[in-house]
């Protein structure tokens, strides 16, 4: 007997009839033996015309008020999935954030999780009880309802295998796994069986959609092993179906590469001849910060009559808001002009066996420059390389980079 979280994402909850394939999925878990906690997301769009209407009403809408509008579209897929699964004989009922409870702090609307009191959760699934719990929701220390932020029902159901201690994470979604790359572009792209939390997390990181980001840094965090599966399959989970995410000691053989990512979401932005002295990195990257704007690769470029260009990318959805921040100091730092690129994208190579290969960053320069793409940028961790190139050229760099790194199938 295992104890399993299975969640299932909005597409999987669309209608009555996706939630009714739900309840079979989660039928044939407890008739294994298993005991099961399940976390829903709303159904499909409904979170979307839930923040539509509080945006309407009000653009600068009390933030509380918020989360407990938009927190009704979990409640509602909680409380149809429990129905549906005791009319097929299945002792189970819902659970809201707060009855948990799941606690997070007051920051609400992008809450994190503080603690869960998962003691009467496992005490109703020792007795075959099915638990159905509302994701992307806890309760703040103002005693009120407290929102995630988008995709935090993946965040809700690794923070709750954790603290159930469970023996798997099964996140159903409308993919059947975790592939090399977007199969849309290179369809011979491969479904890998295992692949380690590092890389996972830059894959998500960098624009890889799979699994949210905070719930892989959770699940790294916890030890929670997390399969990605599709709930489209007719398969039961077990060790051949989805992918797997764990840690790097239980991948045996580690590949130089184990993903190729791409991201259309960035910017570019250049603030040329500003003078190169101490102070002025601190300066325009400090008034980016102070206006909540995210930046991600940077490049400095010294000239030799003393003055430098600066280069780094934002999300394309912050350009506005940082041309205005530079703006306000243009006097203090004296730059001449500033140069805004929003057709670049990012593509970046991740695997943990990066960290014992060489040759990795020339084999992603050199099949690049076959294709004749330029380089813009380039940004570096222990296991990831990233470039920015023009975003005419994103699907021409992803199927040059999955071919040369051998990843296809």
């Amino acid at each position: 007997m295992a104890r399993i979280v299975m969640k299932f994402g909005g597409t999987s909850v669309a209608d009555l009839d996706r939630i009714r394939n739900v309840a079979q999925r989660v039928k044939r878990e407890v008739e294994h033996g298993n005991e099961v906690a399940v976390v829903v997301s709303a159904m499909s769009g409904v979170t979307n015309q839930l923040v539509k209407w509080c945006t309407e009403l009000s653009p600068l809408h009390d933030a509380r008020e918020y989360d407990a509008v938009v927190a009704t579209g979990e409640q509602v897929t909680s409380g149809l999935l429990a129905i549906c699964l005791q009319s097929m004989g299945i002792d189970a009922r819902s659970w809201q954030g707060w009855q948990i409870p799941l606690r997070t702090d007051s920051a609400h609307g992008t809450a994190r999780i503080q603690s869960i009191e998962g003691a009467e959760l496992v005490r109703r699934m020792g007795t075959g009880q099915v638990a159905v719990v509302a994701g992307f929701q806890g309760v703040a220390p103002d005693n009120r309802i407290a929102t995630l932020g988008r995709g935090g029902s993946d965040t809700s159901a690794v923070a709750l295998a954790a603290a159930l201690k469970a023996d798997r994470c099964d996140i159903y979604t409308d993919v059947d796994g975790v592939y090399t790359t977007d199969p849309r572009i290179v369809p011979n792209a491969r479904k890998l069986a295992k692949i380690a939390y590092e890389e996972m997390l830059e894959l998500a990181s960098v624009g890889a959609k799979v699994l949210q980001t905070r719930s892989v840094e959770l699940a790294m965090n916890e030890r929670v092993r997390v399969r990605v599966l599709s709930s489209f399959s007719d398969a039961l989970a077990n060790d051949t179906e989805g992918t797997l995410v764990v840690d790097e000691d239980e991948i045996v053989e580690k590949e130089n590469v184990a993903g190729i990512a791409y991201s259309r979401d960035e910017a570019k932005i250049t603030v040329t001849r500003v003078p190169d002295r101490p102070g002025i990195a601190a300066a325009i990257f400090g008034q980016l910060a102070e206006q909540n704007v995210n930046v991600d690769m940077i490049v400095q470029n010294v000239s030799a009559d003393g003055t430098t260009d600066m280069t780094f990318t934002v999300g394309k959805a912050d350009l506005p808001r940082a041309r205005a921040a530079l703006g306000e100091i243009k006097g203090q730092i004296n730059y001449t002009e500033l140069l805004e690129d929003p057709n670049v994208a990012k593509i970046s190579v991740v695997g943990v066996g990066m960290r014992s290969h060489s040759g990795v960053a020339n084999t992603m320069f050199s099949a690049l420059a076959d294709k004749a793409i330029n380089i813009q940028v380039i940004s570096t961790s222990e296991i990831k390389v990233s470039v920015l190139i023009a975003a005419e050229y994103t699907e021409l760099a992803v199927r040059a980079l999955h071919t040369a790194y051998g990843l296809d199938a």
